[in-house]
């Protein structure tokens, strides 16, 4: 079985990334029954994607050939595509380790194919669209500091992505 958690930095000692389609980095781990086999890190490449990151992963997903995936929330788009392709979707906090571990025990359960944690965008969003951030629940499996720590993280990725728009609104300014 191949799973694929979203992670800040990667590794079965990292925490699971709040966000799915735009975390770092993703953990490709190999288990077979309840033990697992290797553990690999990818960085993700669509994390700073303007537009259609949620798509652009679960397609790349699809590709790996993986059979669950598990993350924080999961927008409309990339649950929609991956409940295509058949791939569980896992929506859970803490470790990495321990998460894999309770999901291949079998106490994790999958949201069904197409559902969200994120609510759906309106029918007709305004333009321009950017995207949206989730809600970030409260996490009682993390301490203090590494909930300080992985807010930070976030911090530092949505400056990244607000330094991209306002690029590209500048080098449209100049076209």
């Amino acid at each position: 079985m191949r799973i694929l958690v979203a992670t800040n930095v990667g590794g079965l000692d990292d925490n699971v990334s709040m966000v799915f389609a735009r975390a770092p980095t993703f953990t490709i781990i190999e288990a077979e029954g309840n033990e697992i086999k290797s553990v690999d890190v990818i960085p993700n490449q669509f994390a700073n994607a303007v537009h259609g990151a949620g798509i652009q992963v679960a397609q790349f997903i699809a590709s790996q050939g993986v059979n669950v995936v598990i993350g924080g929330n999961f927008g409309p788009n990339v649950s929609s595509i991956l409940g295509q392709y058949g791939i569980q979707m896992i929506s859970a906090q803490g470790r990495v380790r321990d998460v894999v571990e309770k999901f291949l025990k079998g106490e994790l359960t999958t949201q069904p194919a197409g559902a969200t944690t994120m609510p759906s965008p309106p029918a007709a969003p305004p333009m321009p669209s950017m995207p949206s951030m989730p809600a970030t629940p409260p996490m009682p499996e993390q301490s203090m500091d590494e909930r300080i720590k992985m807010l930070e993280e976030e911090i530092a990725r949505i400056e990244d992505l607000v330094k991209e728009v306002k690029k590209a609104i500048k080098e449209l300014k100049e076209e």
